[in-house]
């Protein structure tokens, strides 16, 4: 049912705005859709409905009857608000509301389980979890690192081994130049004749006195000659 809509049949409207029953997608969009009217009418099978205002007379099972709250707040910070407690101080599992049941001769009491109660079970939880998950981050940062470590040497030992692989097989491709050896100059150094034997020089003659010279006397010296003109 749509408020606003004065029919109490079904109504196809042109939305363009966003509001109940309609969400546009992007801007300017418009899109026709089917609507119960406001009105109530034989189709209607059930209705749900909420006392707002309480008129001059009563209705029968109604307003005319208190009815206990049977279900009390269930989560911790409703409790505390409900009871004006202190989050500090007041425990708040002694103000949760208890049902008496009554079966034969027994009576049981039921209460509801407190949701996000903070309890020393919960905060040594909440510490182990934190420590675990600082372990497991240490670990995996470890690990990381290990195996980084791992795989730069396997790409150092694969490159190597493929440069290696490279050099053999340029090696055995390329043909082998032979160079024939120039031949080796013989040159023949003349022999050394042997030098003839000096000849044994001849043995010097021992010198024999000379005989003494017989001086004769000489004649006298002639006139000297007159000198030529």
């Amino acid at each position: 049912m749509k408020q606003g809509i004065m029919s109490n049949t079904r109504v196809r409207i042109l939305f363009r705005k966003r509001g109940t029953n309609y969400k546009p997608t992007r801007t300017g969009e418009r899109k026709r859709k089917s609507v119960r009217g406001s009105i109530y009418g034989p189709d209607l099978a059930a209705i749900q409905l909420r006392v707002v205002k309480k008129g001059e007379k009563d209705i029968d099972g109604v307003t005319n009857v208190a009815r206990a709250n049977r279900l009390g707040a269930k989560r911790r910070n409703n409790i505390i608000k409900t009871f004006a407690l202190d989050k500090k101080k007041d425990d708040v599992r002694q103000y949760v509301v208890r049902r008496e049941i009554k079966r034969k001769d027994k009576t049981f009491y039921k209460s509801p389980k407190i949701q996000r109660l903070i309890t020393e079970t919960r905060l040594r939880r909440k510490k182990l979890h934190k420590t675990e998950v600082k372990d497991r981050y240490k670990n995996t940062k470890e690990a990381h690192e290990k195996y980084e470590k791992l795989l730069s040497q396997y790409a150092k030992e694969q490159k190597a081994k493929k440069h290696a692989a490279s050099a053999a097989a340029a090696t055995t491709a390329a043909p082998v130049k032979v160079v024939a050896a120039a031949p080796a100059k013989v040159v023949a150094a003349p022999a050394k004749v042997a030098a003839p034997a000096k000849a044994a020089a001849p043995a010097k003659a021992v010198a024999t006195p000379a005989p003494a010279k017989v001086e004769t006397a000489k004649p006298a010296a002639k006139a000297k000659a007159a000198p030529k003109k």
